[in-house]
């Protein structure tokens, strides 16, 4: 029996979320499901009502459903933007009631109390609700109840909201194991569970099942937590007179930059895209993007990198109207300030990158990066420098020091040189050169799980010869197939 309560509950359920994501994009007749892959084995995540008419069902395997229906089609499960697109579904249903949250990974709960009024009453809000979720094609089916677990119950397994006593057990959410172990008692819908001794149900199936019981007949409340939408970075100013020059368009850029970097900082965030759009009296807009090499938040080092686009817009009759917006952000937070010299400025390196960014693309400024791996072709990669964090030393990630690496590594050059011990004198590109010093040998191996022609041949005895004239060269020989071959130069 219900205690006393004025709470009205929605909840929406979307059994077939993930394919119906799929099919809003790509519409298709006939039997369709999608996939996920549990172990070695594919088996059926989500069908379309196509496919379970042909006999098909959830978590059958992938190989028995294209042999029951060969006209299947399948696609793979992408979980996150199934998320993405539930996340899309809560908002939407904002329109309805201001408490909105999820309700697992394919359904939706409303705490509709009060609002049910500004549509005529419940049943009309409900109707609005399937009609649009019909014309978005999506499949759905929704229960209202006093309590959030009736209203799952409901719309899980149907029936009006007076027959909820009349539902099997498996509609208080319990697990599986659970209730078979209620239905092997003979407790098989929710009236035999509520009419049961409670204590004896406690001490062999745990307090969670009294709880579940509690939550649908309102006597245990069950808070619906909304999910609060993400910080819009974006401030806007309007200007009482039009405005053309660049100082002045600067001078407002500046105004907009403090509180948004302000509102940034307050949620450890930094920019790294910000979006200048500058309105003009005649309707018409410009946009001035900038994009910087790492997230920033500090208006006195953001606000001269805006120079170079604000002086390529053209004002025409005047603009009235600037926004500033942070389309891209990532996480920036707090840290603790130094005074030692060598760090008082570690910024220096992003502001230039950024500077030269804005002339040439960021992508166009590459830095290298090491890699794992002791073939020197494999040892380094190149990467933007504005989206890879530079690795300075050995203890996070950096470059080691172990064994010296010359400065200007080339494809390997062959020079006419016999046996084993380095060449007293050599030609390299026209050059004639005497070796003054050579240190080594550091043998090479290839690494057998690649393929890589060059180093199939075998090993590498590698030497950094020091030369009488000034050039120091790493020069490496090859045992099996003897050779000699230039492969670098040092600094």
């Amino acid at each position: 029996m219900f205690i006393g309560t004025h709470r009205r509950i929605v909840s929406i359920w979307f059994p077939r979320l993930a394919s119906d994501r799929v099919l809003r994009a790509h519409p298709l007749e006939g039997p369709f499901a999608v996939s996920q892959q549990i172990g070695t084995t594919q088996t059926l995540y989500c069908l379309n009502a196509a496919a379970e008419q042909s006999g098909l069902h959830r978590g059958m395997r992938l190989a028995d459903a294209r042999s029951y229906c060969p006209e299947l089609l399948t696609t793979g499960a992408q979980p996150q933007r199934d998320t993405r697109f539930l996340a899309g579904l809560r908002r939407w249903a904002g329109r309805y009631c201001p408490w909105v949250g999820s309700d697992g990974a394919d359904g939706l709960v409303l705490d509709i109390t009060g609002a049910a009024h500004l549509f005529g009453g419940e049943a009309e809000m409900l109707a609005d609700m399937r009609a649009r979720l019909m014309r978005a094609r999506l499949s759905h089916r929704l229960g209202l109840g006093q309590t959030r677990g009736a209203a799952w119950a409901l719309a899980h397994f149907g029936g009006p909201e007076e027959a909820l006593l009349t539902l099997p057990v498996a509609a208080l959410r319990l697990p599986a194991e659970t209730v078979t172990a209620l239905q092997r008692l003979g407790l098989r819908r929710i009236s035999d569970l509520a009419a049961s001794p409670r204590a004896p149900l406690a001490r062999r199936f745990g307090i969670g099942l009294i709880n579940r019981l509690d939550q649908v007949l309102g006597h245990s409340p069950e808070p619906i937590n909304p999910v609060a939408e993400p910080p819009h970075f974006a401030t806007r100013i309007t200007l009482p007179e039009p405005i053309g020059l660049v100082a002045d368009v600067m001078a407002a850029t500046e105004r907009l930059l403090v509180p948004l970097c302000a509102k940034l900082q307050a949620q450890e965030m930094g920019a790294r895209r910000l979006c200048l759009t500058l309105s003009r009296v005649d309707q018409t807009s410009q946009q001035v993007e900038l994009r910087l090499a790492a997230p920033m938040r500090e208006a006195a080092r953001i606000l001269p990198l805006f120079d170079r686009g604000v002086t390529t817009i053209e004002a025409g009759f005047g603009i009235d109207q600037i926004r500033l917006e942070a389309t891209g952000v990532e996480p920036l937070p707090l840290q603790q300030t130094s005074t030692t010299p060598d760090r008082a400025h570690p910024d220096r390196l992003t502001d230039l990158v950024t500077r030269i960014g804005t002339r040439i693309g960021l992508e166009n400024i590459q830095r290298f990066l090491p890699a794992d791996s002791h073939i020197p072709e494999r040892s380094f990669l190149i990467a933007p420098a504005a989206f890879s964090p530079a690795a300075c030393s050995p203890a996070d990630g950096g470059w080691s020091t172990l064994r010296p690496r010359p400065v200007h590594l080339f494809p390997p050059e062959a020079i006419d040189a016999r046996g084993p011990r380095p060449p007293l004198r050599f030609r390299w590109r026209r050059m004639s050169l005497s070796c003054a010093r050579a240190t080594g040998p550091e043998r090479i191996a290839p690494e057998w799980w690649f393929e890589n022609d060059m180093w199939r041949a075998g090993v590498r005895d590698y030497w950094k010869i020091d030369t009488q004239e000034g050039r120091r060269l790493w020069l490496f020989y090859t045992p099996q197939s003897p050779g000699w071959f230039v492969h670098g130069v040092f600094a």
